[in-house]
């Protein structure tokens, strides 16, 4: 009876929003930083991370969970857009929380902190404090404000001195997209999608702290963390385990479906009609026309994100260099016979962009994917015959005034 009445109060105190009251911890209590793997989604390939409390005297063992995102909330998909998207903190017991990521195969490490009992009352104080519904909502950033950068931040919070991280643990540091490439295999559409979507400011190599974004790191850093008690530094974390070995599964292309594919066979065809005009001595304008209102397209929507967006990470994109917001503004020339004149100067002008940005990819300024290659070189030298074209048309005067 009493073990009955003890599951049902701690069913109680798992799914119930805020504690009416603060409980007192035992002496048995412990908190730790669970680390969950990489899944084979794209939102769920760079791991997580969360907070676990544990008082087996009070039969306590939770976890506090900063990464979760509330479909509901109105205009959802318009603010993630935008770069305003409401993460969650969310508290939940953990048999159910690990028996989510033991079914999806994802590895689970568990570093339990060296905390003083006030210090671990504290943390729930402070984290039941965060799971009342005026704050438990945050304003998620990738790369700055996750679930992986709340760890060290928490921790902070709820320590007399704070905590030193060994910056030594990141013995090659790296910048913030080869991080990102590191955990999602560059030839699918969503390493292809972020490479579009993020600027050079992602081409920067991040300090050891910024390393962090990712619940990996975070884990490398806490081994690697020291605080000040009884006058003397001690290990932050007092034991590290495994609660879970997963089966590795290697990250995969999307084969005959990948960008890469898909990318050579689209230049592959613009060649091909490019030969065969040359052949003809003519021009297909149906394809001028959709080449400059495809990159045009591309480059409106990646300027909106460097201008219109709260995104830290999409500003200062270089993409823009090939797909050119402007190019809208020719479709209608490009689809006459003859166009104006200055169409031929603004498709060399075109070309130089291209060249520019061979340059800042040479120079490492930006990183751009790879599997743009074959598009890029396909889109010069259909430039280059359309110039060649016109020069041989009637000249046409411009419009001037």
């Amino acid at each position: 009876m009493k073990q009955l009445l003890l599951t049902f109060l701690l069913a109680v105190f798992v799914n119930t929003t805020c504690f009416a009251q603060t409980i007192a911890l035992s002496e048995q209590a412990q908190a730790s930083i669970l680390t969950m793997g990489p899944g084979q989604s794209l939102f769920d390939s760079f791991g997580h991370s969360a907070i676990r409390l544990q008082d087996p005297t009070l039969n306590i063992d939770v976890v506090y969970n900063y990464g979760v995102y509330d479909f509901s909330d109105p205009n959802f998909y318009l603010k993630f857009a935008k770069g305003k998207m409401r993460y969650l903190l969310d508290r939940k017991s953990t048999s159910g929380f690990l028996a989510n990521y033991i079914d999806n195969n994802r590895w689970v490490k568990e570093q339990i902190l060296a905390l003083t009992l006030s210090e671990t009352q504290q943390l729930l104080e402070f984290l039941e404090n965060n799971l009342k519904p005026e704050n438990r909502a945050y304003n998620y950033d990738f790369f700055y404000d996750n679930c992986a950068t709340k760890i060290p931040v928490v921790i902070n919070k709820i320590t007399s001195t704070g905590i030193k991280i060994d910056s030594s643990f990141i013995e090659n540091p790296r910048s913030f997209r080869t991080l990102i490439q590191e955990n999602v295999h560059w030839n699918t559409w969503g390493s292809f999608g972020m490479d579009i979507a993020i600027g050079s400011v992602t081409d920067q190599v991040a300090t050891a702290e910024e390393h962090m974004f990712l619940p990996e790191n975070v884990y490398l850093g806490l081994n690697n963390a020291t605080r000040s008690a009884e006058k003397k530094d001690i290990s932050l974390v007092k034991e590290d385990k495994v609660l879970f070995i997963n089966n590795p599964v290697a990250p995969a292309s999307d084969g005959l479906k990948s960008p890469l594919v898909v990318f050579g066979i689209f230049a592959a065809f613009i060649l091909w009609i490019s030969f065969r005009d040359a052949k003809k001595q003519k021009r297909s304008r149906w394809l001028d026309v959709s080449l400059a209102l495809l990159t045009g397209v591309v480059g409106v929507f990646l300027l909106l994100l460097w201008f219109a967006t709260d995104h830290s990470t999409t500003a200062y994109n270089y993409n823009l260099l090939w797909a050119f917001p402007f190019n809208i503004f020719i479709v209608l020339q490009l689809a006459k016979k003859a166009p104006k004149k200055w169409v031929g100067r603004y498709l060399r002008f075109l070309i130089i962009l291209s060249i520019l940005l061979t340059m800042h990819w040479i120079i490492g300024i930006q990183i751009f994917a790879k599997a743009l290659i074959p598009l890029l070189i396909a889109l010069v030298i259909r430039y280059l015959y359309v110039i060649k074209y016109l020069g041989l048309l009637p000249a046409v005067e411009d419009n001037r005034a």
